[in-house]
């Protein structure tokens, strides 16, 4: 083979190394064989099937569900020299006969098509008359009737073994656990493939569950925290929740877009366009939104309601990250998301066999939900993957859970669960535990029972903690048809007899009153993380740069760099294109295409670091990003004094322009220049000296410009002096 997808990797791709396995892969499809792969989101998936299309000789045909999918590949192939192109609803009769064309003509690499299309009578003809390097079935968990995203169409998809029994076919899904995996060999006819299984890790992915209590305002502090002006998705379970959200959002200051399948067609696109495009932006959806979508900056995804599965769950927050760069995946939960859920299933129509297992499924998730152990270890466990030891990357390692002994309150609860007839709900319960006398108490005369007044141990949140853990470890049920009252299940009578001791998860919310004790957070366990020698000024420069190309080629940003590459450009700064052409993702086409513009931009940035000191580039690279002196003070940590003093050098120095930092009138800079110029030995008496203080000009203007504002006029007037 000559080495030849080592060759493709690096020229055409710009990537030095193969992840793990993909070489194999390639090399069995290459050969011929057939494979289903199962790789984790950004566990480099496209490549396993796009480097054998580049060297086998004919076209590449890769079968893609979703529209935004195709073009998305497609872009990001063309901007890397790769001959590639699609089939889809959105292109005109003449265009789609002229990708026809091509195809036949063997002057494509690879071409997308959706499996409506290839399953046509005429696209099959086609594809008869044309030499085919492989079919690749990507997204195809599709296939799978158990699965989350099931699409009629892939049932259809074995016609290619049987028409085309040459061709090597290679079916690819991030999210299939051995049922699943299963099922996709036996109705794709791969019984007999090689099965590839990389793991179902995302180290770069910090897993956070918490307890809903505030959600409006869990949101934004998490944001806040960590996340400000970065790309996010949040999930809501209902359209109407989506549009609340995200509506409420903009009112806060941030960018947010709604997203859900009952928006206008234009509205979902034009959405869906900024979030592509634009930084910062975050897109509040249904799960309507996500499948096929490649931004790889998404820096975190909340569930502000809880998914049906950890199969769901996992294939949403896999959205996170795809650049390998450090993610988050958040959510909240409670026990009105177990009940919605539940009745989602029970009236769902499925037959029961469907039913119980999506349950089973629902249940795993819960379980993730309340665990105690690494959230990490948990979700591989369930695809079949074992982690050793803890991940120190998700909120149980972070900050290690506390658990206590829960028996006499969950006795009590248990107790009036039982002595309420098990017709209510955790709310009414709660307030018969904590002795409230509301009118429905009163109305039912649940303030004479004997568990009225008996919890004052626990607050309302502790209360309501201990009845979302007693639904999780199958002490309770919630009763889909009586609107989610409790009942007892058969677990709860060993514990209410005192025969079996419960332990329960300490909650933060809720605490117990002999906890009066506050938790300390623990500093830094979830800010931003920075890579040693990265330079964030020139990366914004370099991405703004990035951003501008992608606009003139009327393609995506990371189609021409994604994050990763921008980073590591900022931190190795190449001298020429040799050293560019060792930054991960710059392959040989781009390089010609783009290399100079971005050694441009370093080599300006290089300048400035040797006209100023280190600090005082710093503060001048996040000043040309936008950034306000009261931000840049705040984001270094120094008095908004000393970033002034910065900016005045940087004026000085001719770095930047006065009308840059002030927006002050021509007159006002004459006046305030003069001020300086009148001082004795300010220059303007023909004595030649140089001493300009602030303090005689601030006192002759009558206090009427800051000290802020002298210093920068100033320093314009002495770089004009000096010539």
């Amino acid at each position: 083979m000559n080495d030849r997808p080592q060759q493709v990797l690096k020229e055409v791709f710009g990537y030095k190394d193969f992840r793990p396995r993909q070489r194999e892969i390639i090399e069995h499809l290459v050969s011929g064989g057939d494979a289903l792969v199962v790789m984790p989101t950004a566990g480099g998936k496209s490549l396993c099937y796009q480097i054998p299309s580049i060297i086998r000789p004919g076209v590449g045909i890769v079968v893609s569900p979703l529209i935004s999918l195709m073009e998305d590949q497609v872009g990001a192939l063309r901007q890397s020299g790769v001959r590639a192109s699609y089939l889809n609803s959105t292109l005109n009769a003449g265009e789609a006969f002229s990708v026809e064309e091509r195809f036949v003509k063997n002057e494509l690499d690879l071409l997308y098509v959706a499996p409506e299309r290839l399953l046509t009578p005429r696209f099959i003809e086609l594809m008869e008359k044309s030499e085919i390097a492989l079919f690749a079935i990507d997204e195809a968990h599709c296939v799978s009737q158990w699965g989350h995203d099931f699409r009629r169409d892939y049932l259809e998809l074995n016609i290619l073994h049987e028409r085309f029994p040459e061709v090597p076919r290679v079916a690819l899904t991030a999210t299939a656990d051995e049922v699943t995996r299963r099922e996709i060999a036996q109705r794709l006819g791969l019984e007999g493939a090689k099965v590839v299984v990389t793991g179902f890790n995302r180290p770069n992915i910090r897993y956070s569950i918490t307890e809903k209590t505030k959600p409006r305002e869990q949101l934004i502090n998490f944001i806040e925290e960590s996340h400000r002006g970065e790309a996010g998705i949040v999930y809501c379970l209902t359209r109407k929740k989506v549009e609340a959200i995200a509506g409420w959002l903009v009112e806060k200051g941030f960018k947010a877009l709604p997203y859900h399948a009952g928006l206008p067609a234009e509205v979902r696109r034009a959405n869906q366009e900024r979030f592509l495009k634009e930084d910062g932006v975050i897109m509040v959806a249904t799960i309507a939104f996500g499948m096929g979508i490649d931004k790889p900056d998404v820096r975190f995804v909340v569930h502000l309601d809880m998914p049906k599965s950890i199969e769901a769950y996992y294939q949403e927050t896999g959205r996170a990250g795809r650049d390998g760069l450090p993610s988050e995946a958040w959510m909240t939960y409670g026990l009105q998301d177990i009940f919605m859920l539940k009745q989602m299933i029970d009236s769902s129509g499925l037959g029961e066999e469907r039913k119980a297992m999506e349950t089973r499924r629902l249940d795993a998730l819960v379980g993730l939900s309340e665990t105690t152990e690494c959230r990490r270890r948990v979700i591989l466990k369930y695809f079949g993957e074992t982690f050793p030891g803890k991940c120190g990357n998700c909120d149980t390692c972070i900050e290690p859970v506390e658990t206590w002994d829960a028996t006499v309150p969950a006795q009590k609860a248990l107790s009036c669960v039982y002595r309420t007839g098990q017709r209510f709900g955790a709310a009414h319960l709660v307030n018969v535990l904590l002795g409230k006398e509301t009118g429905r108490i009163k109305m039912l005369g649940h303030g004479r029972l004997t568990t009225f007044g008996i919890g004052m141990e626990l607050d309302a949140g502790g209360w309501r903690s201990v009845f979302r853990q007693l639904v999780a470890g199958g002490f309770l049920s919630l009763d889909i048809g009586g609107f989610g009252s409790l009942k007892l299940t058969k677990d709860a009578w060993p514990v209410l007899r005192g025969e079996k001791r419960l332990f329960l998860r300490e909650d933060k919310s809720g605490e117990r009153g002999d906890k009066v004790e506050e938790k300390k957070e623990r500093k830094g366990r979830r800010g931003r993380r920075t890579e040693k020698g990265e330079n964030t000024g020139l990366a914004e420069a370099l991405k703004r740069l990035t951003r501008g190309l992608a606009e003139a080629a009327g393609v995506l940003p990371h189609h021409i760099l994604d994050d990763f590459a921008i980073k590591e450009m900022a931190r190795y700064l190449p001298a020429d294109l040799s050293g560019m052409r060792r930054i991960t993702g710059m392959g040989e086409h781009k390089l010609e295409r783009y290399g100079e513009s971005f050694l441009e931009i370093i080599r300006e940035h290089k300048r400035l670091a040797e006209e100023l000191t280190e600090t005082i580039a710093e503060t001048v690279d996040l000043f040309r990003l936008g950034l306000v002196p009261e931000r840049i003070a705040t984001e270094r940590g120094l008095g908004e004094r000393s970033i002034y003093n910065h900016l005045a050098t940087a004026i000085e120095k001719g770095v930047l322009k006065l009308r840059d930092v002030l927006d002050i009138q021509d007159k006002e800079v004459l006046n305030i220049k003069n001020a300086f110029l009148v001082q004795p030995g300010g220059g303007g008496g023909g004595g030649g000296g140089w001493k300009m203080a602030l303090k005689p000009a601030y006192d002759s203007l009558g206090g009427a410009y800051t000290y802020e504002v002298l210093q920068c006029v100033r320093s314009d007037l002495l770089r004009e002096r000096r010539g």
